[in-house]
């Protein structure tokens, strides 16, 4: 038979707190005694019974110079004051969950803030609670709850301090704060829920769904136990609650292959072991690679401050959220360390169910809390993948986010990563500023993590991709070879365009059909082209780019769309004494012969035409071989034909 143990089974801490300190105190040879029971277990009562310590009804019944333990549920604090009016030596066992209510409530009425309990009025721990704000209400259910917000006379702005018995379920507790929030303006809420009681419950549940059968320890009076052995009747046909191992009957086991075993928070792990020793002796026990000395063991682990851990959320509040370590310490994340983004809230961070590992900040054993931090392994994880980053020379995004005089800032995953000037690829003297706001591919340099500083290179990285890309294009270039490039720099005889790894240079005579003094003319450093390979030097790595083609020239221009006799727009662009030079269109001039000008006898071009003029012209002749053109104003004024006739007359006198 194979046997499960519920790691949450057994003592909690704040009664395996108590338990610890009657019996130190009964180490020290002292007198010792308990303000009612110490733990609700008559085998553990009985224990101490046998090892002298008796248990006091009323703190009045104390003895001056004797020892007294106060329970774990705390007491009110009037009784505290008549031990110290008698003179006892007092041991605090309170848990320390619940003496964190009592400084809470105890502040709240000091400040003037009314203490709103949530809780079984009649509980000892409530008992106790209720001691340290006596101007405080305690509330069963949230319809009570609801039903006092909502008197009239009671203030939506009253000041309230909300907290809860620490074995109140959550979702009671919900329901509670949602009231609070919507009835009050100013509540203050604390989330006084000790979830070992939740954990151990869901954990029962869940076991008496997977196992046969189920043995539920602990005393039959604890409704803790009680609640447990309810719990596993609902999932499972074979339950049985015993006190003691005496009390297990050997026909409970028949036909059964697997068991599981939970515990009450106030039942002793030598109870537990009793229990399953005994079990081995009615059948044979198996628990896997496991003995039921380890498995007790791993129940109550310990944690020490640095630890990476993991735990599943349980809780997600207002100000802490909750995480299950399979410990008897109880986990929480402050909320400002689940996250080192702000505007992140620890819900759009985690899920209830989520299982995640965190970083333990701080143990606090006597209060049975373990502080955690999600921010901090992450943090410590980024580093760590910076650091390798940096030594795989690994390319990695970045986010460029400022600005200064020695370069750019870049953000990766969150880390601050600065980019000198010599390492962001622009030019010397260019403009950083136009970089912020791009995500660019860049590799961490150097790394030091003592001073928290980064150093980072987009050089480096675009000199990689800028070397391959060169190789590609050398390994196919071939003349005539079109590429899209952009304009780097230029020369008084040329641009010198990247066509995307490479540069090659456009001649100033490649740049225009027209002529031109300067590439300036046609092109800027920036500018998109598309170029074509005219010639290259694989040895000497030059290549020779041109930049217009036939489609460009303006005689192809031309010729595609006029031709002879078509009346044409034109400005008068030079006079000279034969006639005037009007341009078509840019690049193309055509001769007004000066007895073209007028239909009349011109002695001088000037007489009819300035420059600049636009005219409105005939084409009478195309040369495209000796690229002229022929154009006519007398044409239109007297026709055609005599125009031509004259012309040929003319030309024949010349």
């Amino acid at each position: 038979m194979s046997v499960r143990l519920g790691k949450y089974a057994g003592f909690c801490f704040g009664v395996d707190r108590a338990v610890n300190l009657v019996y130190e105190a009964v180490g020290r040879g002292e007198r010792v005694f308990t303000l009612g029971p110490i733990i609700h277990n008559r085998h553990m009562v009985e224990r101490f019974s046998a090892m002298g310590v008796k248990v006091l009804e009323r703190a009045s019944d104390a003895l001056p110079g004797s020892t007294v333990v106060i329970r774990a549920h705390g007491v009110p604090r009037e009784e505290e004051q008549i031990l110290r009016d008698i003179g006892v030596k007092i041991v605090d066992a309170t848990c320390p969950f619940v003496k964190r209510i009592h400084k809470l409530v105890s502040e709240a009425e000091d400040e003037g803030r009314t203490a709103v309990v949530i809780g079984t009025p009649s509980h000892p721990e409530i008992v106790g609670i209720a001691s340290w704000c006596p101007n405080g209400k305690v509330f069963e259910t949230p319809e009570m709850l609801e039903n006092w917000a909502k008197d009239p006379s009671i203030p939506a702005d009253l000041p309230i301090c909300m907290v809860s018995q620490t074995t109140l379920t959550a979702n009671l507790w919900d329901l509670c704060v949602k009231i609070a929030k919507k009835q009050f303006t100013n509540p203050e809420i604390f989330d006084t829920i000790c979830r070992a009681t939740e954990y151990r419950q869901n954990e029962a549940a869940k076991l008496s769904e997977e196992c046969q059968a189920m043995v539920v320890v602990g005393d039959p009076k604890s409704s803790n136990t009680n609640r447990l052995a309810m719990i596993c009747r609902e999932h499972c046909p074979k339950v049985t609650l015993v006190g003691q191992a005496s009390e297990l009957d050997p026909a409970f086991f028949d036909g059964v292959t697997d068991v599981g075993i939970t515990a009450g928070a106030s039942t002793p792990a030598w109870i537990i072991k009793e229990v399953n020793y005994t079990m081995s002796e009615i059948t044979t026990v198996e628990t896997g690679e496991q003995s039921f000395e380890e498995m007790l063991e791993q129940s109550i682990k310990t944690l020490n401050t640095g630890d990476k851990v993991l735990g599943v959320v349980t809780h997600i509040g207002t100000t802490e959220v909750s995480v299950d370590l399979g410990t008897k310490h109880a986990g929480y994340i402050p909320c400002d360390e689940v996250s080192a983004d702000p505007s992140l809230k620890p819900e759009d961070v985690l899920k209830v169910g989520e299982e995640i590992e965190v970083f333990v900040v701080r143990v606090n054993d006597q209060e049975g809390t373990c502080q955690l931090s999600k921010k901090k392994l992450d943090g410590i994880r980024l580093w760590d993948e910076i650091n390798e980053a940096c030594e795989n020379k690994t390319t990695v995004e970045a986010t460029i986010v400022d600005e200064n005089k020695g370069g750019l800032v870049a953000t990766v995953k969150g880390t601050r990563v600065f980019i000198p000037a010599s390492q962001t690829g622009v030019a010397r003297g260019g403009d950083l500023s136009a970089m912020v706001g791009q995500t660019v591919k860049m590799r961490i340099t150097e790394v030091n993590r003592a001073r928290r500083r980064v150093i980072g290179s987009i050089r480096a990285v675009s000199s990689e991709i800028r070397k391959a890309a060169a190789e590609k294009i050398w390994a196919e270039i071939e003349e005539g070879k079109k590429y899209h490039g952009t304009v780097k720099s230029m020369t008084t005889f040329g641009a010198f365009v990247d066509i995307g790894g490479v540069d090659g240079m456009v001649h100033v005579s490649q740049l225009s059909w027209g002529r031109i003094r300067t590439p300036s003319e046609v092109v800027k450093v920036g500018d998109e082209i598309d170029v074509f390979v005219l010639s290259f030097d694989a040895e000497k790595r030059k290549i020779s780019l041109g930049y217009k083609t036939d489609e460009m020239n303006p005689w192809t221009q031309f010729s595609a769309k006029y031709n002879v006799g078509d009346v044409v727009e034109a400005k008068v662009v030079k006079l000279m004494t034969f006639g005037a030079f009007a341009e078509i269109m840019p690049g193309i001039d055509g001769l007004i012969h000066i007895s073209q000008l007028a239909d009349r006898r011109v002695m001088k071009p000037e007489e009819v035409v300035t420059e600049g003029q636009d005219v409105t012209v005939k084409i009478i002749d195309i040369d495209l071989e000796n690229k002229r053109i022929s154009l006519s104003i007398r044409a239109l004024l007297s026709g055609e034909a005599e125009a031509v006739e004259e012309t040929e007359e003319v030309a024949t006198e010349e």
